[in-house]
């Protein structure tokens, strides 16, 4: 409520008509918020400053040599307004070059490292886990078709064939157990 407001209290009153009362000298004064000025810069210091920031200093940095070489400690809200009153833009740090990348890539450790035997099941598995799985990955039946494969938290076999309606041999699918245990028990799950 603003200071020196007043309210409407019903009472009942010996006219029976609602009384208007002043609460302002109930209610407590609004805190004072003191004006500080804002810290000027000589123009001098103006200059360094506009140079500091123009050769890359980041905020921080600025901030803490104000106070350091100008005695003038600011507040890192204040610091902003600064450099906007300055009206210099501060440069973003040169992003680190990237190292070459290698022109082979490197085998993963999720990859087998036998091939497949000819006419066999192939399991691989993903580098990144499909959401809702513990462990996710891909196989390539003997006849050539692929599916996606999963073991969900519960540890439930899921297989999501690419050909809509596929299901392997059951030769097939016993092979592809006995390959995904193998390469699990190789990750050491």
């Amino acid at each position: 409520m603003p200071y020196g407001a007043s309210i409407l209290i019903r009472m009942p009153t010996s006219s029976g008509v609602d009384c208007r009362h002043d609460v302002s000298s109930v209610l407590p004064a609004p805190p004072r918020i003191p004006s500080v000025p804002f810290m000027q810069l000589t123009t001098e210091q103006q200059q360094v400053a506009r140079q500091w920031l123009a050769d890359g200093m980041k905020l921080s940095e600025f901030q803490r040599r104000l106070e350091t070489d100008f005695g003038i400690r600011l507040t890192y809200m204040d610091v902003r307004m600064l450099v906007t009153d300055l009206q210099v833009m501060p440069k973003d740090p040169e992003p680190p070059k990237a190292a070459p990348v290698p022109e082979t890539p490197a085998p993963s450790p999720l990859e087998p490292t036998e091939p497949a035997p000819p006419g066999g099941v192939k399991v691989t598995v993903d580098a990144v886990t499909r959401p809702g799985a513990m462990v996710s990955g891909k196989v390539t039946f003997s006849d050539g078709q692929k599916a996606t494969w999963l073991l969900d938290t519960t540890g439930r076999l899921g297989l999501m064939p690419e050909t809509k309606g596929y299901r392997p041999s059951a030769a097939d699918g016993q092979e592809f157990q006995m390959a995904l245990e193998q390469e699990l028990m190789r990750m050491g799950m």
